[in-house]
């Protein structure tokens, strides 16, 4: 006899496969996304989001509590996914329901019917492949600042949210606060005039920086899966107190100090004033040691502390410099400030404590406007005039603010490509707001290019040498062609090459 044909759903699946699937899940052991219930003529009763989540500690348990208890409860942590199993204790008995995974491979291989969704939280140098990889799956996104390690990944990733149509989210949550709507109202009404100047500084870092790599070799801990922490990066050693936090230090996985808190720092003049990007990069750093005859330059870490000057062409014409300090610098003490406050206190995020993380001081030719890290605290200098601030507002609060921006996300992403605004889009925001941090980094690590010298001193007589042939001048950006021009060897820092056997980044 012959075997009937089988009828499908509009997703392509068959309806008794569907039947069986949906039979399994209302016995709670299978999870059916939101795209196989949204078949036509049928709408699911919740309308949810299910989120596969790549890491697990750290930031990423920030991330997932937001999801987690979105207002609306339409997030759904559906697998979750770490390399290191302390960092994925806590979440596994949080969510226990949820299928948990040590590679991201295998679980996107297994299981991408099974969520809409990715959010990813683990060091920089593996964001750029997970990420390209989810949008591949047509997979909205959610992914973390900075969203890659080098320029060319964050081009890759824009690149890659238009053509797949996702919906794409960075994680930088300032950019969705009351803040950001206040100054962008306060600019708009001329309160202090043409923008001349911008200031961003931070305390990064507050881990090990300017220090050369241990030669001790440790065991591995047996919790973590070193070759798939590794990932994209050189095969090399573990060492102590590398993770969960201290590879930010280390060029090889992270960003520095510039790369942890420039996406919120510098997040409120590129938003507000609608920067591109820069033409030219220009500063110094500092190390443990400087000087020409003698070691003490430490090419694969970040600096102590640094300081870095962005030059950008304005929309309306002009030129703006902005200043980005790190590791204890800032800018001169201003006149305005009662000489009783500290600076940092009363221009920083939240004024009266000690815990400073970052500010962002706009300069005009009518006055001055601070605010901290993301946009949080704006504030008019003096500060006693924001006593008689009374500008309407023009442009609508996120629900949550900073909370809101991992809910809108949400709602965005089950809204689908195109329907909602989010607050850092690759496109147009994120995307280039990293390239634009990432070119700091690039100067930076252009800063110790060295070639060994001899000079036959006529005090100390024959010496060894270096000579820092990329220090003290400006590199100009060409920003559209992803290109130094005036200085070819720090090009090399635009891609990498990744470790054999993870592949490369490709649209």
């Amino acid at each position: 006899m012959e075997k009937a044909e089988e009828t499908t759903t509009t997703n392509g699946i068959s309806r008794a496969d569907f039947i069986k699937k949906a039979a399994i899940a209302t016995a709670g052991f299978y999870i059916v996304p939101r795209f196989v219930l949204g078949g036509k003529g049928y709408t699911a009763p919740s309308d949810k989001l299910y989120i596969a989540a790549i890491g697990c500690g750290g930031e990423a348990e920030n991330d997932i509590h937001h999801f987690a208890t979105a207002p609306k409860k339409n997030a759904v942590i559906a697998f979750l996914c770490d390399v290191d199993d302390r960092q994925a204790a806590p979440r596994r008995k949080e969510f226990p329901k949820a299928p948990f995974y040590h590679d991201w491979r295998e679980l996107f291989d297994k299981q991408h019917k099974n969520f809409d969704a990715v959010t990813v939280a683990i060091p920089d140098h593996n964001h750029a492949l997970v990420g390209l990889s989810a949008m591949q799956l047509k997979k909205h996104l959610y992914l973390q600042k900075p969203l890659t390690h080098d320029i060319y990944e964050a081009r890759i990733l824009t690149q890659a949210s238009e053509k797949y149509k996702v919906v794409t989210q960075m994680g930088d949550q300032g950019a969705s606060c009351d803040g950001m709507r206040t100054m962008r109202e306060w600019f708009e009404a001329g309160l202090i005039g043409d923008i001349e100047k911008v200031y961003c500084w931070t305390d990064r870092p507050v881990w090990p920086q300017g220090i050369a790599w241990p030669k001790t070799k440790p065991p591995i801990p047996k919790e973590l899966k070193w070759d798939l922490w590794l990932g994209t990066a050189k095969q090399t050693n573990y060492i102590d107190n590398l993770v969960p936090f201290n590879w930010r230090g280390w060029w090889e996985f992270g960003t520095g100090a510039l790369g942890d808190m420039g996406c919120h720092i510098m997040g409120p003049p590129f938003k507000l004033l609608g920067l591109g990007y820069p033409t030219e990069v220009s500063g110094s750093a500092s190390t443990v040691y400087q000087g020409i005859f003698k070691e003490g330059i430490y090419p694969e870490s970040g600096p102590v502390s640094s300081s870095i000057k962005f030059k950008f062409k304005q929309q309306n014409g002009n030129n703006l410099d902005l200043h980005w300090m790190d590791g204890g610098i800032t800018p001169e003490r201003l006149a305005e400030l009662d000489p009783a406050l500290n600076m940092n206190e009363a221009l920083g995020d939240f004024p009266g404590e000690n815990d400073f993380e970052g500010c962002t001081l706009f300069i005009g030719t009518k006055g001055k406007v601070s605010c901290g890290w993301g946009g949080s605290h704006p504030r008019l200098l003096p500060l006693a005039l924001n006593k008689d601030v009374h500008v309407p507002k023009k442009y609508a609060r996120v629900p949550g603010g900073m909370d809101g921006h991992w809910w809108q996300w949400v709602d965005a992403s089950i809204a689908g490509y195109g329907k909602m605004e989010v607050d850092s889009p690759f496109v147009g925001y994120a995307g280039p707001l990293t390239e634009t941090v990432l070119m700091g980094n690039l100067l930076l690590r252009t800063f110790n290019l060295r070639e060994k010298i001899k000079r036959n001193d006529p005090v100390y007589g024959n010496m060894e040498g270096y000579k820092f042939s990329g220090r003290y001048t400006g590199l100009t950006w060409d920003g559209e062609n992803m290109k130094v021009t005036n200085f070819e060897p720090a090009n090399q820092y635009i891609r990498r090459t990744y470790r054999q056997g993870w592949g490369e980044l490709k649209l």
